[in-house]
């Protein structure tokens, strides 16, 4: 697992998942700021990772949210039970397609990057998802959208979660299933405030708070990563993007 804080007076940590809990005791310091900023809570039979943001945004991730056989079995569903398509996005005025497969369900419309995404139906694993989720984190998720990062040159730029119909600060939760890849978020503003982790296989991120509002978050190209990766991010649309 490594976990790397702002850039200059910075929290840096680089340890093995196995050995964080054990380094989150210790109670260093590094620059002025306490190792302990990540806050151990509970989930299930895994502990989690809670960093506080600048204006009111938090990231927890807990790393071992998913079993490694339910991990490797949700992937190996969501292979065959998704309707995986290449889509194009507007980007700067552009129209790319994007560097992943992409596939979906939810109730309603959501629209992001100039698409729209119709309702879609659930199918059994990601409905198993979206309850397991919904009820850990407390918020009725309505839509997954989910990422297929076929090799380390997939990627997703980086954006926040940000538009009209997910409402002002709305929680954004996303399961990683099969390779790791690694997950970056920076201020919209720039200055301190980066921080860059490591998801891997069952594991859950957590973004709430002012998150979206004030930061942008991303998973760039990685030439030396190995292995698929899909990621599920759950949302809770308010309202169809087609509403007045």
């Amino acid at each position: 697992m490594h976990l790397h804080g702002p850039t200059e007076g910075a929290l840096h940590v680089d340890v093995h998942p196995l050995v964080l809990d054990r380094a989150l005791h210790t109670r260093a310091v590094n620059g002025g700021e306490r190792l302990d900023a990540w806050r151990r809570a509970s989930c299930y039979a895994c502990r989690a990772m809670r960093r506080e943001l600048s204006q009111g945004g938090f990231v927890e991730l807990y790393p071992e949210w998913l079993s490694a056989g339910e991990a490797h079995g949700m992937e190996s569903a969501l292979r065959t039970e998704l309707a995986w398509e290449s889509r194009e996005i507007v980007l700067f005025g552009r129209r790319i397609v994007q560097p992943r497969l992409v596939a979906w369900a939810g109730a309603i419309d959501y629209r992001y990057s100039g698409q729209t995404l119709p309702p879609r139906p659930f199918g059994p694993t990601l409905r198993d998802v979206v309850d397991r989720v919904a009820a850990h984190v407390r918020v009725p998720f309505n839509h997954v959208l989910a990422n297929r990062y076929r090799s380390g040159m997939d990627s997703m730029g980086m954006h926040s979660d940000d538009e009209p119909e997910l409402g002002e600060d709305p929680v954004v939760c996303s399961v990683s299933l099969g390779a790791p890849r690694r997950f970056v978020l920076v201020p919209k503003r720039g200055g301190d405030g980066r921080l860059e982790l490591l998801l891997t296989a069952g594991s859950l991120l957590v973004m709430g708070g002012s998150c979206q509002r004030h930061f942008r978050h991303g998973v760039p190209k990685d030439p030396r990563a190995q292995g698929e990766r899909i990621s599920l991010t759950l949302r809770h649309v308010l309202r169809s993007s087609t509403d007045d």
